[in-house]
């Protein structure tokens, strides 16, 4: 009879422990289904800023899903993928070449031109010859010996080649013979950056007088910025045939390889990696960036929207989420 109390004890701490245990399953349970799904986005970092609002406004809508932004260079975005494998939903560059030149067919089916930009200098109130400087005698100005300026690395970043595709149109519109030599020239290694938004930071700092860079970045920082003659500035349709007669060369699709860049008016495009983790919610999240409100944002930060939107690749393997977005579908479009 003396062992019956320590029974009951025993027996009423299994309960205890036991309820506790079922319990902690249940809370751990829960928390696993109601924890954010996540979405991956390797973007360029001229995207930073405009995307930053979208990701806000698009989780306001869908708060299930956790967006998780990586912003680089968009072909360094791009080798994330190829070769180091990392884990990603959607690639958003800033040159769509990029998408289909690295990623289409192996890594993505089809890709999405979505917004335009152009190429500007930027510079701060107290660069030297700040007042001087316009848009016929920059090169003058740029090529000084007192004035620093600098760009992002050609071979990681559309805005490095685009600039050197700006200086080679320079050379042909001003009649200058020799100008887009002196421009790399002048320009050291010490002023050449990654990514255009590298750079944003020597130019404060005063390290730098002029950047080139595209005119989103200048608006979105508020920065003074000279803009350029649309024969020079990669913004406009109706002078296509004009750029194409800038060519740079850069680091292609594999080591040792080359690709060359032809100067065309500046497009970004967005597609979903085929290993993508959560490709559902990468599908919403291209809805939501092409509709009326992603696209009022990117008008907003100085990138204007390319609509109707362009699509190039296998654009029979797109979501059916965005299947309206084909031109057959697109009887909506304003």
């Amino acid at each position: 009879m003396k062992n019956k109390p320590v029974s009951r004890i025993k027996t009423g701490c299994m309960i205890v422990a036991l309820s506790f245990l079922f319990s902690v399953a249940t809370l751990s349970t829960a928390a696993q289904k109601t924890a954010p799904e996540k979405l991956i986005i390797f973007h360029a970092g001229s995207l930073t800023i405009p995307f930053k609002q979208i990701s806000k406004a698009f989780t306001e809508e869908y708060p299930q899903i956790a967006i998780l932004r990586e912003g680089a260079g968009s072909r360094t975005c791009a080798r994330k993928i190829t070769d180091l494998h990392k884990p990603c939903d959607i690639m958003a560059s800033a040159d769509y070449t990029v998408i289909d030149s690295l990623l289409i067919p192996e890594y993505a089916d089809w890709n999405i031109s979505f917004a335009t930009n152009e190429m500007a200098l930027m510079y701060r109130p107290d660069s030297a010859y700040a007042g001087e400087i316009t848009s016929r005698n920059w090169p003058e100005i740029l090529l000084r010996k007192d004035v620093e300026y600098g760009h992002s690395n050609p071979n990681v970043d559309p805005c490095g080649y685009r600039s050197q595709l700006t200086w080679q149109l320079a050379e042909k519109y001003y009649n200058s013979p020799g100008l887009y030599k002196a421009l790399q020239q002048g320009c050291p290694l010490k002023n050449i950056r990654p990514k255009e938004t590298d750079l944003i930071a020597l130019l404060q700092s005063g390290e730098l007088d002029y950047l080139f860079i595209y005119r989103s970045i200048c608006e979105q920082h508020k920065a003074p910025c000279l803009l350029l003659p649309d024969e020079i500035n990669l913004r406009s349709d109706r002078m296509a045939s004009y750029y194409s007669q800038a060519q740079v060369e850069i680091t292609g699709k594999t080591p040792g390889s080359t690709l060359k860049k032809t100067g065309k008016p500046m497009v970004y495009g967005i597609t979903i990696n085929k290993t993508a983790p959560n490709p559902e919610a990468a599908a919403l999240f291209i809805n939501f960036l092409t509709g009326p409100q992603g696209r009022a944002i990117m008008a907003k930060y100085g990138q204007p929207p390319l609509w109707p939107v362009r699509i190039s690749g296998d654009s029979t393997k797109l979501p059916k989420i965005l299947l309206h977005l084909q031109p057959e579908n697109s009887s909506d479009r304003q």
